[in-house]
């Protein structure tokens, strides 16, 4: 039986500012379980698409910054400019060599930014379908 991707994981010093972070930019939500005690801060934190449109994303903390690219990245249909107002950093702007905007999230974490095609309806931050 081969293997099912279950979740993304990213390492993060500040995990719960990053994970509020990815929540904003993706319109994600923190995951909580109904009836359960809020988890410690220490804790790795769970957000999640709120109609599961998405894969959850668990931000563990780790002590040691990041110090070198990313092996594996996420690649997101967005708004460069919007991204960039959040705190993002632009790393690489699109060119005549690639159609899609390199930027980091603020703890460094690169990810890929693509224009939404006009046919494509994504939601936004706060649940606004673009």
């Amino acid at each position: 039986m081969p293997a099912r991707l279950k979740d993304l994981v990213v390492d993060a010093n500040d995990h719960q500012a990053l994970a509020d972070w990815w929540c904003a930019a993706l319109g994600y939500e923190r995951r909580r379980t109904l009836g359960q005690p809020p988890r410690p801060p220490e804790w790795p934190v769970a957000i999640h698409h709120p109609q599961d449109a998405g894969p959850v994303i668990w931000f563990n903390p780790v002590p040691e910054p990041k110090t070198s690219k990313n092996r594996v990245h996420f690649d997101v249909w967005g708004d460069t400019e919007e991204l960039l107002g959040m705190g993002a950093t632009l790393v690489r702007r699109r060119d005549q060599e690639i159609e899609w905007d390199v930027l980091a999230d603020p703890e460094g974490n690169e990810f890929c930014v693509f224009t939404p095609r006009r046919e494509t309806r994504f939601p936004g931050p706060a649940g606004a379908v673009r």
